[in-house]
């Protein structure tokens, strides 16, 4: 029951997130959105940003299982990395809203010497994918140019900036994996 309840309190935020933008999510919306108390809230999240840290960490954990989930499938982690989310696909067009919210959120922090609870949950999300490029790629330079390029893609969809040729971009990916 209570990670139901913990589910549909993140849930409820990215509804929110999503139909409404950043404005709209306070700790009493959620909760309605939710159907839970705001006290039923705060014993799954102290605060706000221990919320909006739960939902980096939900996104996380989908990506962690969409990279495991290419790996099976004879994958590699650098080719994941180098993935080009796609707006046409009904699944990435919402995580892209996903992250386009979660870009916003981060604008309204302030930036602190210690990262807050938040950016700390970013910090280790980008950091699992770091290290499972890092455990792959034997040369460093190489790794953080597969991340640079990586995370420059998923910025340019996230802006809804138009992508790179397709074509320029496989070549791309084929060079930066050395094919």
């Amino acid at each position: 029951m209570t990670a139901d309840t913990r589910d549909r309190i993140l849930d409820a935020l990215e509804t929110l997130l999503l139909e409404k933008g950043m404005s709209h999510v306070t700790l009493e919306n959620v909760a309605a959105t939710a159907g839970v108390s705001k006290g039923g809230l705060l014993y799954h999240f102290k605060s706000k940003d221990a919320l909006l840290a739960g939902l980096v960490r939900r996104l996380a954990d989908r990506a962690g299982r969409q990279l495991d989930t290419a790996v099976a499938r004879g994958g590699s982690v650098a080719e994941w990395y180098l993935q080009t989310p796609n707006p046409d696909n009904a699944a990435e067009a919402v995580e892209l809203e996903l992250y386009r919210s979660m870009l916003a959120t981060m604008r309204t922090i302030d930036a602190t010497p210690e990262p807050d609870e938040v950016q700390q949950a970013l910090v280790e999300m980008m950091n699992s994918w770091s290290d499972g490029l890092d455990e792959e790629v034997s040369d460093p330079v190489q790794a953080d140019l597969i991340r640079l390029v990586g995370d420059g893609v998923y910025l340019r969809a996230l802006l809804g900036l138009p992508p790179i040729d397709p074509v320029r971009y496989r070549h791309v990916v084929d060079r930066l994996l050395r094919r």
